[in-house]
């Protein structure tokens, strides 16, 4: 089974910390020269040190703030043209109940995650055409196929990410290009935990309580690991995968209740 990912350029999106941080890492391990994308730039610095470097592989970073789109409309023109592999990757919206959420939390997730991502591809289709080899992750969440109860804005504009990778899918496909979506379950990440924080602190209890109850509807009784979610993305986007395209991969210790 080839999953080398020798010679092949790869963007990932905030790259320094939690799933994207492992992402970047696993796919530099299997070759891959490394494009980090995040807003820290002293983060990105000590991020693009820990990269494997053993094949010859060369990494670079670009410093971004996905809140500032209009930048990133701008700034996108620094990549160079040729990349293989694109990982979308941003944090989640805060949460909360979805009647309570302002028109402005959609406005500002849907900019975030969907038009963002927009932006990226556009900027790396043409390369990946002319290369006859693309793979398009988007690192989205379980709620794509169970709303997350507390994650109102969440669940809504990760439905429509969900939505915009499959019709991607069916438009690229012919190009040897694949668009898949990875759906992490309750991963130990700090997004993990500051969901925790706030769901105790709502419900006066300790965190270690809302953790256990967390892990008790998992069937693996545990949380994931963020390597565990780059292992799945490392296939998906190696040559072993190419007739892997438009799905919905859920990494959730088999939690997630529906097919």
């Amino acid at each position: 089974m080839d999953i080398s990912l020798k010679d092949k350029n790869a963007i990932v999106c905030g790259s320094t910390q939690g799933i994207g941080k492992a992402s970047a890492t696993t796919l530099a391990k299997l070759g891959a020269n490394i494009t980090l994308l995040a807003r820290n730039e002293e983060k990105l610095k000590s991020a693009i040190n820990d990269l494997d470097t053993s094949q010859g592989q060369q990494h670079h970073y670009l410093c971004i703030d996905f809140s500032k789109t209009d930048e990133l409309k701008t700034r996108v023109n620094e990549l160079d043209d040729t990349y293989h592999i694109l990982v979308n990757n941003t944090g989640g919206p805060p949460g909360g109940a979805i009647i309570e959420a302002q028109p402005d939390a959609f406005k500002d997730a849907f900019q975030m995650h969907l038009i963002n991502n927009q932006l990226l591809v556009q900027k790396v289709v043409e390369g990946m055409k002319k290369e006859s080899y693309g793979r398009i992750i988007n690192i989205i969440s379980t709620s794509v196929k169970a709303p997350i109860p507390g994650l109102g804005v969440s669940n809504t504009i990760r439905a429509a990410v969900a939505n915009w990778a499959k019709t991607l899918s069916l438009e690229l496909g012919a190009y040897g290009i694949t668009v898949n979506n990875v759906l992490p379950g309750f991963t130990n990440t700090n997004r993990l935990k500051s969901l925790i924080a706030k769901k105790a602190e709502l419900q006066g209890v300790t965190e270690e309580q809302i953790a256990a109850d967390m892990k008790s509807g998992i069937p693996a009784n545990r949380f994931g690991e963020a390597e565990e979610v780059a292992n799945a993305i490392a296939f998906l986007v190696s040559p072993a995968a190419s007739y892997v395209n438009g799905i919905n991969l859920p990494v959730d210790g088999g939690r997630t209740s529906s097919l």
